[in-house]
This record gives structure tokens, C-alpha cells and sequence, in this order.
């Protein structure tokens, strides 16, 4: 099984849901960068379970510890470690599906292709894993901050709540002050309503997460196989639960005509730009300097709070209860993933290029 991602900002992760801990080692971060502690507490803060009524009721502080790489706040350009230790598992709740394969799981094919699996919480499949790529992708956001790369991710569906305002009129900076990260508080009030409703019938929802990344250089990414968008793709669909991703105008593009959807170039002072932006930042595979944006579907939590019809390991007809503690809409908790996978592909990329032109 691989669990590594990148080439030349890469990171490997380790542990399980209800293992004694998770973490990274992250290979190929320059030395020099600030690793700012406090900063990698909040990114993880905002991804941590337990943090609102919509979301997964698992208390965990997901505080962390730095083994290796940093030495008076500073990277030193060797493999940086990082370990976050679990304190709240409750592995009891899943004894009741030990030999039960859950609907839409990764139960199965674990089973299949192991011959084991870790049945509590799912182990190496369950999104707790993603606590470790935010402490990672908070490293990458330290360095792509050195070039002026930010990136900020925001809820934009839940369900058929849709906010349907363009990002460029939207207040991203409001993102973070309610439980749903919605920048429209308007719109937020009735995705939290909406996905407490589904909480109270003992079901999920899913939703869409939209990620907006300015600052980005020109000249990130190949032509051919390694798109930058389609190393944005492999990232975010590397993701728990993710279903979908679509960059620029994205499906939405093919009832337009070219003449519609052809981004016109102007010159800017010294720097080309796009009078539209329907390229979503790449054209070629290639940024071209305006600002990435992309989408994220996710789709709704399997584990649901009823009674399913399913198999166990023999194939024998069985019922699998859904037990334990789990998110009744994921998308609030994967806005810092969905920018954590951001800023490690962007990292990665920019090493790439600085590479390419040695």
C-alpha cells in the first residue's frame, strides 16, 4: 500500500483511525522556511472532529509534535516529522461489524485486495488519515507564502443549498466565522439548518467545496501528461469521499461557444493578463499568473445512523447498524484538506520548476 504524494516536495503518511496515533514525514522542503507552530495548530484546529453540532462528535485536540527537521523555528531542509496522537477512540463501536461489509465503504475491496482490514472506523480509509496531510499542507502553505501563493477554500454547496455568487464577490475573509464555512452568512444560516435537519433523521448530505489559489507564478506545470490540473484532480480525488473536480468553467463551459469562452489577453503594466478567467488559471496545463479556481464534490457520509441491508465475509445475508460517532455533511471539515492538497501540488509544482530551469 503507498502512502506517499509528491515529487520533490513529497510526504508519506502513517496510522490509522483508531491506531495510537497518525502522522507525516515530509521530504524536500527547502531549508530556511519559518515553520510557524501556532499556525500549524489552527490548520489542524479547523479540520479537528468535534468542533460544531454539524460535525462528527469525536473529541480529539489533535495536537501534534515535530520530531525532526526544524531547528529554532526554522526547516533545515531535512525530512521535517510530525506525529498527532489519538486520545478518543471508541473502537467498541465498530466491533459490531468485524466480519459486516458497510454500504459504500471501503470494507470490500480492503477485503478483497488485503485479505485484512482494520475494521474500526475503517483505519488507513477513514478521513481521520487526512489530519496528518493538513499538518503537512500547512508546511507547504508556510513556504508558498515566501512567493506570495494564498489559498483559501470555502463551502459552496450542501446539499441543494447552493451559493451561486462568483468568488470575486464574495468576502473570503468571512469563510471561517460560522460552523459550515460559508462566506455568505445569508446562505450558511440554511446549509447549517439544512444539515442539522439530516443530522436529526439519522442521515448524511454531501456538498461542494470551491478553492481559490492567487498568486500563483507563471510556468507551473507541463504540457502533456503532468497538467498542473490534472495533478490538482489526482490530489483532491485522493480525498475521502470525493466524487468530483472541476476547474475554471468546468462543465458549465460546454453550453458556452468559444467565442464566449475564449479568454482575451491585455497587457497590464508589465504583465499579461486575461480579461476573463474562464481557464481557470491554466491554459496547456500551465498557470498562466490569474487566479486558480476549482470545485470539489463530495459525496454524502456512507456510515448513516439506520439499519442496512448487506453481507458479511461469507456472503451470508446481514444487517449492518450504524453506530459510533460520525459527520452528518463532511464539506465544513474538508475546506482545510481541500487547500491542504492544494499547497502540497503548488509546492511540489514550484520546486519542479525552479528544477526545469537549472
Amino acid at each position: 500500500m503507498r502512502s506517499s504524494f509528491g515529487r520533490v516536495f513529497s510526504i508519506s503518511t502513517f496510522g490509522e483511525s483508531h491506531g495510537k496515533g497518525l502522522g507525516v514525514i515530509i521530504d524536500g522542503c527547502p531549508a530556511g522556511v519559518t515553520i510557524d507552530e501556532d499556525f500549524i495548530r489552527q490548520e489542524l484546529q479547523r479540520r479537528k472532529p468535534g468542533q460544531s453540532k454539524i460535525t462528527t462528535q469525536r473529541k480529539e485536540e489533535d495536537e501534534f509534535q515535530i520530531l525532526s527537521g526544524v531547528f529554532e523555528g526554522k526547516s533545515t531542509g531535512t525530512p521535517i516529522s510530525i506525529i498527532i496522537l489519538n486520545t478518543d477512540q471508541k473502537s467498541k463501536d465498530y466491533s459490531h461489524i468485524a466480519d459486516k461489509f458497510r454500504p459504500s465503504h471501503a470494507d470490500y475491496t480492503y477485503h478483497q485486495k488485503y485479505g485484512i482490514r482494520d475494521y474500526r472506523g475503517g483505519g488507513r480509509s477513514s478521513a481521520r488519515e487526512t489530519a496528518a496531510r493538513v499538518a503537512a499542507g500547512a508546511v507547504a502553505k508556510l513556504f508558498l507564502k515566501e512567493f506570495g501563493v494564498h489559498i483559501q477554500a470555502y463551502v459552496s454547496q450542501a446539499g441543494d443549498i447552493r451559493l451561486e455568487k462568483d468568488y470575486k464577490k464574495l468576502d473570503l475573509t468571512q469563510t471561517e466565522n460560522n460552523i459550515v464555512r460559508c462566506p455568505d452568512a445569508e446562505v450558511a444560516e440554511q446549509m447549517i439548518a439544512y444539515i442539522d435537519e439530516v443530522r436529526k433523521d439519522r442521515d448524511t448530505v454531501g456538498g461542494v467545496v470551491s478553492c481559490v489559489a492567487s498568486g500563483v507564478p507563471v510556468g507551473l506545470g507541463e504540457p502533456v501528461f503532468d497538467r498542473l490540473h490534472a495533478a490538482l484532480g489526482h490530489a483532491m480525488l485522493s480525498i475521502n469521499a470525493v466524487k468530483g473536480f472541476e476547474y475554471g468553467s468546468g462543465f458549465g463551459g460546454v453550453s458556452m461557444r468559444g467565442s464566449q469562452h475564449n479568454d482575451a489577453f491585455y497587457k497590464e503594466g508589465d504583465r499579461i493578463r486575461t480579461r476573463t478567467n474562464y481557464s481557470g488559471g491554466i491554459q496547456g496545463g500551465i498557470s498562466n499568473g490569474e487566479d486558480i479556481y476549482f470545485r470539489v464534490a463530495f459525496k454524502p457520509v456512507a456510515t448513516i445512523m439506520q439499519d442496512q441491508e448487506s453481507v458479511n465475509e461469507a456472503g451470508d445475508a446481514a444487517t449492518v447498524s450504524g453506530k459510533g460517532r460520525h459527520d452528518p455533511c463532511v464539506v465544513p471539515r474538508a475546506v482545510p484538506i481541500v487547500e491542504a492538497m492544494a499547497a502540497l501540488v503548488l509546492a511540489d509544482f514550484l520546486l519542479l520548476n525552479r528544477l526545469s530551469k537549472v
